[in-house]
């Protein structure tokens, strides 16, 4: 438990092992996957925009040692319950099937992480599950997808990332990644570090609606993918998100206990924006909006955006 709250506390990340999903399950998504990807995208990844700008900056001799091509060398797709049979070229039947299997597995995992990270911070079992539906038993349930990425060998790392430098929006990512190809880095005190493949780990992440839901105690970190040259790195990332209606904002327990270990006493019906709270208040949707906008900007200008919205509603 201490391990785990160090973790999302100081680093925003952290390796699960013995998280109960089946590692023969894991191992199937990972090789249907890859097979799909052979099969069905690589030949049009190679007609892809990013190709050609990569093989456009090369034959001009631009010089891009201080700036990187802006955009990713990254191909992939996105899983809800309702997309699983309008993709094309159509999922095979036995990867839907596996899919829709460590869909399940995923999301019961991801609410025992999140009913861990409220252990740790003296919140009642099932409030960040409750908080992410939008609270109140309003028949809501939280946002679930999956992303399904490749990055391709790519000639010229040095001119292009496999995924540029970002935060994630949402609740909890849970990461089901490459076992044999590294790739993606966590940004902590100034200094890139590596994310070590290891062999049926599930990578815990944390988004930047949790942190605002914990006060703080769990951050959203800076993160990336570097693209290889002689390496295609798969990676499946599972997004447990608040739904779009989901007010998101501190959990007053944590406000009122920020006051007393500040000095400043105040009772649990006397929080309003003046009291302690750090982070704006605002509906999922609406910062989702923002973000769609400015994915691989610096976050705060995201959330003055939602503090001026506030003041005008």
């Amino acid at each position: 438990m201490v391990k785990i709250q160090n973790a999302c506390q100081e680093w925003g990340f952290f390796q699960l092992l013995n998280h109960g999903i089946p590692h023969a399950l894991l191992d199937r998504v990972k090789e249907l996957f890859k097979e799909y990807y052979k099969n069905s995208m690589d030949a049009e990844f190679q007609k892809s925009e990013i190709v050609g700008m990569l093989e456009s900056a090369v034959s001009q001799g631009k010089n891009f040692s201080t700036t990187k091509i802006d955009a990713d060398w990254e191909t992939g797709f996105f899983l809800q319950d309702e997309t699983y049979d309008t993709l094309s070229p159509p999922l095979p039947t036995n990867l839907k099937e596996t899919m829709k299997e460590f869909t399940e597995e995923v999301k019961r995992l991801a609410e025992r992480v999140l009913d861990i990270i409220c252990e740790n911070l003296g919140l009642e079992k099932g409030y960040l599950k409750e908080a992410l539906a939008g609270g109140n038993g309003n028949g809501n349930a939280p946002f679930f997808g999956i992303k399904m990425a490749h990055y391709p060998p790519c000639p010229r790392p040095d001119l292009v990332d496999g995924l540029r430098s970002h935060l994630d929006a949402g609740g909890v990512i849970l990461l089901l990644q490459d076992d044999e190809v590294g790739g993606l880095q966590v940004l902590k005190d100034g200094t890139w570090f590596d994310v070590e493949p290891i062999p049926h780990a599930i990578v815990i992440d944390i988004g930047d609606q949790l942190e605002v839901m914990t006060n703080g105690k769990c951050k959203s970190m800076w993160h990336r993918v570097l693209s290889k040259k002689d390496a295609n790195r798969m990676s499946v990332a599972a997004f447990y998100n608040p739904s779009s209606k989901a007010e998101v904002y501190p959990a007053p327990q944590l406000i009122v206990k920020a006051a007393e270990q500040n000095g400043n006493g105040i009772g649990i019906n006397n929080i309003n924006a003046e009291s302690g709270y750090t982070y704006p208040k605002f509906v999922s949707k609406d910062y989702m909006k923002v973000y769609g906008e400015q994915k691989f900007l610096p976050r705060e200008p995201r959330f003055e955006a939602m503090r001026t919205l506030n003041s005008l509603k």
